[in-house]
């Protein structure tokens, strides 16, 4: 539900986008990619237990950015729950890369439309080709977010099968990689802000002599567009029954109206009767958007009290 940083105050950002990728003298990473028929993701879970898990949290980056975003904040977690003495969980995450983002921007049967819709299907393909059980928790930034809400509107619908669990549901931060300083400097200088240089310098990749994208541009701006038509009242004032969505705002972040931070926080102070779902909002003090670069220790506290409290799907 948060809002995504819009460069509405700066002309041709798009085009300098595609622009710039025809610099020659880039410096450049090494890397490999690898293209699945699914979306591509990276697991993790605590190493020192040596136990299988039994519970998943997908996690789900924002607009232009990647799994990797998510490793460190996502390790620090998965180390807080195997500690925990109060989990009767063994938690694996999932750290997706979303359709035209990271590497999953290389699949090619990922179609059109780019939408709300079909990033949350990817979701559940992902699942099924694994043969996994579906997952207790989504957590969504940004535009991860609303892919988180889709996801649960969809399952509650039964869109994808009988067999669907419901999940639980939080929408929290975004983190920046390492950044390349060339296009970092070089779009401070034409007077775009530090984070959002950071934020698109992060995805720089190498293709054979050339810098590109790692994300397909195009595809980015069609979810985005989604992204900003698509709403989630409905199922915020009406989560289906055994479902929690939480919601936590950034203290200091300017995407929220003022009239959507009363809206919701009038949901969370209702009363329910039982028969639907819960409905939270939490707000994350000392943070802007990127709230675990700004306050991760405040995220953690949020989050990993919710994921040890949980029990696992009946079978």
């Amino acid at each position: 539900m948060a809002r995504v940083l819009s460069p509405r105050n700066k002309p041709g950002f798009h085009n300098l986008l595609t622009r710039f990728l025809n610099s020659p003298s880039l410096p450049h990473r090494h890397g490999v990619t690898k293209s699945l028929e699914t979306l591509a993701y990276e697991e993790v879970q605590a190493s020192t237990t040596g136990k299988p898990y039994n519970s998943t949290a997908f996690v789900l980056h924002g607009l232009l950015g990647s799994a990797r975003n998510w490793r460190s904040f996502s390790r620090t977690l998965a180390s807080a729950l195997s500690n925990s003495n109060s989990s009767p969980l063994e938690w694996r995450q999932v750290l997706v890369d979303l359709r035209n983002h990271g590497r999953s921007a290389e699949i090619e049967t990922l179609e059109p439309p780019h939408d709300m819709v079909n990033a949350a299907n990817d979701l559940a393909n992902l699942v099924k080709a694994r043969g996994w059980a579906w997952p207790e928790v989504v957590i969504g930034h940004s535009m991860g977010g609303k892919v988180a809400l889709q996801f649960a509107e969809s399952c509650a619908r039964g869109d994808y099968g009988d067999s669907v669990s419901l999940p639980k549901q939080n929408s929290c931060g975004y983190w920046i990689p390492s950044p390349e300083r060339w296009l970092v400097n070089h779009m401070i200088e034409l007077g775009f802000s530090k984070s959002l240089s950071e934020w698109i310098g992060s995805n720089l990749k190498k293709s054979g002599e050339h810098e590109t994208w790692a994300f397909n541009l195009e595809g980015a701006v069609q979810m985005f567009n989604s992204y900003r038509e698509k709403s989630y009242w409905p199922l915020l004032e009406h989560p289906p029954k055994g479902m929690e969505i939480a919601i936590v705002r950034a203290e200091n972040s300017d995407r929220w109206d003022s009239d959507v931070i009363q809206r919701l926080e009038s949901l969370a102070t209702r009363v329910g009767d039982g028969s639907e779902g819960k409905f939270s909002v939490h707000v994350l003090p000392n943070s802007g958007h990127w709230v675990h670069v700004d306050n991760p220790k405040g995220l953690l506290e949020m989050i990993a009290p919710k994921l040890a409290s949980l029990k696992p799907h009946s079978t």
